[in-house]
């Protein structure tokens, strides 16, 4: 994992090798949007906002999910611009908030105290060596009682759900810590309204080729006094379903291939039903056997549909990958000019 130095060239998880220099973009506080999704968080937010003005950011902006205690007040005596969302979740809450960011950079968390601001010029720095989106990995220095048993085991199933599906490793796509470039975020096709937007970035991240690395963040506790929005079970099996369905236009393969399987394995049961029926009692079953053969015809068409799907999406970002660079050697030689 790279996040210590910049190299001359560098692998992407895509396998990309993309061209590095030695040239670092000079990111000050001006830069940076301090994003903070808020819902119930008037035991928290104070802090977190009046930390990261102690680290030097001041442009805090506040998106708050119609809170029925004081987070939007208290932000706002902090020196926080806020607004309420129009819509219902976390995902919605974020695309909604970007229209109101107008600097190249936005650092993202949420507003429970979990994260720490003294990390954020660790999520800045790969962006001024040319990455475009960090994820801030909360296994690195994570509280003992940060994390409940049952949460830690299901992210860790679900990240390597996440690196088999969708063939990056980025050790924890769930975490709410990001630093990204509003270009790269605006490259996004994002649709995500609740708790799944942070799996949809890292999707999206793979699929559009964006330059995404992960960083050590500390992760800590909530106080007694906050209490969480999450639903382990029924969140968890949202972003499961999330990371299935986004692999439709990732990993078609995978997506129609896997469906493809199931209704081979299933017409091959229903087949050896019928063929053990015939042999042990003498007995027909034309219904059953008409049904094994159609879903087995059906998962061998969805097996060639997933080949030729990933055929197309492997070619439209091999032109994708070569429009971006003919777009960089363009922009490279205006420079010169």
């Amino acid at each position: 994992m790279e996040n210590d130095a910049v190299r001359a060239d560098r692998r992407c998880d895509d396998g990309r090798v993309v061209a590095m220099t030695d040239e670092t973009r000079d990111i000050s506080a001006e830069d940076v949007c301090i994003l903070i999704p808020t819902l119930e968080e008037a035991a928290t937010i104070g802090d977190v906002i009046d930390g990261f003005h102690d680290e030097g950011y001041t442009n805090v902006l506040v998106v708050d999910g119609g809170s029925e205690d004081d987070t939007r007040e208290i932000a706002r005596d902090r020196g926080a611009e806020v607004f309420v969302q129009s819509g219902d979740g976390k995902g919605q809450a974020v695309r909604e908030a970007m229209r109101y960011v107008d600097v190249p950079y936005v650092l993202m968390l949420d507003g429970d105290g979990t994260y720490d601001p003294e990390d954020a010029e660790t999520m800045l720095e790969p962006l001024a060596h040319g990455y475009e989106h960090v994820i801030g990995n909360r296994f690195a220095d994570m509280d003992d009682d940060a994390m409940k048993a049952l949460n830690g085991f299901g992210n860790r199933m679900i990240n390597r759900a996440f690196r088999f599906i969708h063939g990056a490793d980025y050790d924890d796509i769930l975490s709410g810590y990001r630093a990204f470039t509003v270009e790269s975020f605006e490259r996004l096709a994002l649709d995500s309204d609740g708790f799944t937007i942070e799996t949809e970035l890292a999707v999206e991240c793979v699929k559009h080729g964006v330059d995404t690395t992960v960083v050590p963040v500390s992760y800590s506790a909530r106080p007694e006094e906050s209490e969480t929005n999450l639903h382990p079970i029924k969140d968890g099996g949202t972003i499961i379903l999330a990371l299935y369905s986004l692999a439709k236009t990732n990993n078609p393969l995978f997506y129609f291939g896997s469906l493809g399987v199931a209704g081979i394995l299933a017409g091959g049961v229903i087949a050896s039903y019928v063929l053990w029926r015939w042999i042990q009692y003498g007995a027909g079953h034309e219904i059953l056997a008409l049904v094994s053969a159609a879903a087995i015809l059906l998962g061998v068409q969805l097996l060639m549909f997933g080949v030729l799907s990933d055929m197309l999406v492997t070619l439209h970002r091999e032109q994708r990958r070569r429009l971006e660079q003919i777009t960089r050697e363009a922009r490279q030689g205006n420079d010169d000019d």
